[in-house]
């Protein structure tokens, strides 16, 4: 069996992203996929099944002795988070936006060893962007180093976040919604956690904040850590779970601001 090395995990894991990527352009362009709705009022489609099932397959290939958890394939696989070696996918992240004709779309693959999260790449295929990073190599847009903005103060951060697909869950949001509009620059909603954490560690956005599913987030949490962003949760992180695993109360920002954020955020939380 081959002892693959952080680079070319890696360079396999772009390779694979960027075929799924080809296939997800192809789907579109051809506009013969169909739609339903899984639980939580969360869409679906043909093409995520068919992706999802074309990562697995590939990552087979290169990595047959390691775990896989996946959105659409494998989701309750997160029980293997114990695994030494655990592939974290999201054949299609921005789902709704892929169906729409938006563009924020991508592909998210990260990889974790002993419950540390090392390995991350997220593309783009609509935006032409592969962002990537391995534990310790800094972080890259096509190639290019990448690094978070200088932001420094809550009245120029742009901050991005996301909303549950349940109606219900949302209401106690706002709270939050309300001091980072009365507090920051703006706020952006772009349908794609994965990209939103690569937003942060190239500097479009300043920080992000949202819970969400592992595979939401593995690929671009490695990304915007190794791009120099600050990366870390809300409130403390059940022992039971590793914390690069664990999706909930994400807060993800600048270095200068990220402080700031999460004091903005926590106070939100405890108000009437």
């Amino acid at each position: 069996m081959t002892d693959h090395t952080l680079s070319s995990r890696l360079k396999i894991a772009i390779s694979i992203a960027e075929e799924a990527g080809q296939m997800i352009v192809r789907a579109r362009e051809q506009q013969g996929f169909s739609r339903r709705m899984k639980k939580d009022n969360e869409l679906v489609t043909d093409v995520d099944v068919a992706v999802d099932q074309l990562i697995s397959k590939r990552l087979e290939e290169h990595f047959p002795s390691e775990a896989r958890m996946s959105e659409e394939l494998a989701p309750e696989s997160a029980v293997h988070a114990e695994a030494s070696q655990l592939w974290v996918v999201d054949p299609i992240d921005g789902t709704v936006n892929f169906s729409q004709g938006l563009r924020y779309v991508a592909v998210s693959i990260g990889w974790l060893e002993e419950g540390i999260a090392k390995v991350g790449v997220v593309h783009a295929p609509f935006l032409g962007e592969t962002f990537s990073a391995v534990e310790g190599g800094g972080a890259f847009c096509n190639g290019q180093p990448i690094q978070p903005s200088n932001a420094d103060s809550l009245l120029h951060t742009l901050v991005g976040t996301g909303f549950p697909y349940r109606h219900e869950s949302r209401k106690q949001l706002l709270k939050r919604l309300e001091a980072v509009l009365m507090h920051c620059q703006d706020l952006r909603r772009n349908g794609a956690a994965a990209l939103d954490l690569c937003d942060v560690a190239c500097g479009r956005l300043d920080a992000y904040y949202e819970s969400v599913s592992p595979w939401d987030f593995v690929a671009g949490w490695v990304i915007a850590r190794e791009a120099g962003a600050r990366a870390g949760h809300l409130y403390e992180v059940p022992s039971a779970v590793p914390a690069d695993l664990y999706s909930e109360h994400l807060l993800v920002a600048a270095p200068g601001v990220y402080d700031a954020m999460a004091y903005l955020l926590l106070e939100a939380d405890q108000r009437e």
